[in-house]
């Protein structure tokens, strides 16, 4: 995913969230055969904390200023189930700097904690597009609706997208919930955002 983003010309950042715990790489956990793994996998995300991962986001872009190759022009970030939410929170953690932020399927956008997605949006300066599967037990339908609802009455500038008839995980080819067509609409939004958005920001006509 993040060398697709980077074959139209972006600086792309890819961090391993979970260093902390000196985890470099799982191997598959589809299928039987990849329970155990599975339940490892779950373990680490459930460790993570959304202001851990924020702690990270300022040494990604601490570094990226710190790199030649890297312009000093506003970020995009991009986040998939599990990161939609830190994806979010890293636009309202660096208003000034990050100017579009997308989260595909994300998880937990709504919860009852200050630093909820839903809430952080509105801090943010960012353009944001939330795309949701019609068929995902981890972010159902009734949490989307209301977070269109949320995210319309906080004057957020987002669109929430339903993307029909596929379930949580179309993006990823490798993944049983792969669907060709949603994965290629998500690129098509998510290049536009980032496109529109970061252009914007910039200052360009």
């Amino acid at each position: 995913m993040a060398r697709r983003l980077a074959t139209v010309g972006y600086y792309v950042l890819l961090p391993n969230l979970y260093y902390r715990s000196n985890v470099a790489e799982l191997g598959p956990f589809i299928g039987d055969a990849g329970a155990a793994v599975r339940e490892k996998m779950m373990g680490l995300m459930a460790g993570l904390t959304i202001s851990m991962v924020m702690d990270d986001t300022d040494a990604l872009i601490a570094f990226a200023d710190r790199d030649d190759a890297a312009s000093r022009s506003p970020i995009g970030c991009v986040g998939y189930c599990m990161s939609g939410q830190y994806a979010i929170n890293a636009a309202a953690r660096h208003p000034d700097r990050v100017a579009a932020a997308a989260s595909i399927y994300g998880t937990h956008l709504i919860t009852d904690q200050p630093d909820s997605p839903h809430q952080a949006a509105r801090r943010a300066k960012a353009e944001f597009y939330v795309a949701c599967a019609e068929i995902d037990r981890y972010a159902p339908l009734e949490m989307v609706g209301s977070l269109r609802q949320s995210l319309r009455e906080g004057g957020v500038n987002a669109e929430v997208e339903l993307y029909p008839g596929v379930e949580h995980g179309f993006a990823f080819p490798q993944r049983p919930a792969y669907d060709k067509g949603a994965a290629e609409r998500h690129w098509e939004r998510l290049f536009s955002l980032f496109a529109s958005a970061l252009t914007l920001a910039e200052g360009a006509p």
